[in-house]
Parts: C-alpha cells; sequence; structure tokens
C-alpha cells in the first residue's frame, strides 16, 4: 500500500476548515436526529481543522438550515420526503362515469 503524500492530505484537510453543523440541544435519552425534534434549538458548530468549535445557537431546524444554506433558495428536502410520482409508470387518472 502505498502513504499519500503529506501535501495531498494537508490540502484536503484544509478544504473542509470552517465547515458548519447543527447539533440539537436536548437533554436525557432523546434521539438526537435533526428531523426529529425539529423545534428543539440548535448548537452551530465550526469545524477548525482538528475539533468541532462553538459558532452560534439558533432556535430551531429552520433556523439552523437558513444558516448553514445560505444560497439556497429552498433547503434541501427532509430524508424520507420524497416528490409526487411523475412519468409512465403513474396509473393515469380517469374522468369518472357519467350517468
Amino acid at each position: 500500500m502505498e502513504d499519500e503524500p503529506l501535501s495531498e492530505w494537508a490540502e484536503r484537510r484544509d478544504a473542509r476548515v470552517g465547515r458548519l453543523r447543527a447539533v440539537p440541544l436536548v437533554s436525557g435519552d432523546v434521539p438526537r436526529g435533526g428531523h426529529l425534534n425539529p423545534d428543539a434549538p440548535r448548537a452551530i458548530q465550526r469545524w477548525n481543522g482538528h475539533t468541532w468549535e462553538p459558532y452560534a445557537v439558533v432556535a430551531g431546524l429552520a433556523a439552523a438550515r437558513r444558516l448553514l444554506y445560505p444560497g439556497a433558495e429552498a433547503p434541501p428536502a427532509a430524508p424520507g420526503v420524497l416528490p409526487a410520482p411523475t412519468g409512465r409508470h403513474r396509473k393515469p387518472r380517469t374522468a369518472p362515469p357519467e350517468g
């Protein structure tokens, strides 16, 4: 196995510096999935190259998404949400019979 040059590793590591993530501020044995407690406040953390450091605190999931994705017109869809079915495999709708 060939080792990766240190310069390539450092370049890849430095590309992640400044990345933000949202962590729900919940206590106890509560699931910490982002979509499970959308109204729970979030701690926004910033990667400094070695560890996640506190960056901001926001009111909920919607505010966290606005901070994490400032240029997005609409935030990414929540996991498990599928668009309305389209295409040839969709059963055609027919008008109800008259009479």
